[in-house]
């Protein structure tokens, strides 16, 4: 006995809804993995700059190192989130002999949305020292 003839192209049907699915879900997460990538980059970008402007506020004749720091505050306040300037310290050290003012900005690394491992991430900003 002789069975049916296979009859041709019935073996593909409904493989494009399921590789729609499969290419489409695959797109989706290279695509908010790419998100927070650029996400996590943006901090770190913001704290650098804001760690960078504190320094450069406290190296002046007239300011004093509390002054950078609650600038370096605000300015990741204003920015990104209060969360991220509860870490904010500052120092004097020497660099090649000349004295150099320092603020350090611990903060959360953002890996899910803006939630991750606290103090993660250090950035650290400096500017010379002006004399008296």
């Amino acid at each position: 006995m002789v069975g049916r003839p296979a009859r041709v192209g019935q073996g593909d049907r409904g493989a494009a809804v399921v590789e729609f699915t499969l290419v489409g879900c695959l797109l989706t997460a290279l695509f908010l993995v790419l998100l927070q990538l650029g996400l996590a980059l943006h901090v770190r970008n913001t704290l650098l700059a804001s760690a960078a402007e504190g320094a450069r506020y406290a190296a002046n004749a007239d300011r004093s190192r509390d002054q950078g720091e609650a600038v370096t505050r605000r300015l990741i306040s204003d920015s990104l989130a209060d969360s991220l300037a509860r870490h904010v310290t500052s120092g004097v050290e020497t660099v090649d002999g000349a004295s150099t003012v320092y603020v350090q900005v611990e903060a959360t690394l953002p890996v899910i949305a803006f939630f991750g491992p606290p103090r993660a991430i250090r950035v650290r900003g400096h500017a010379l020292e002006e004399g008296p």
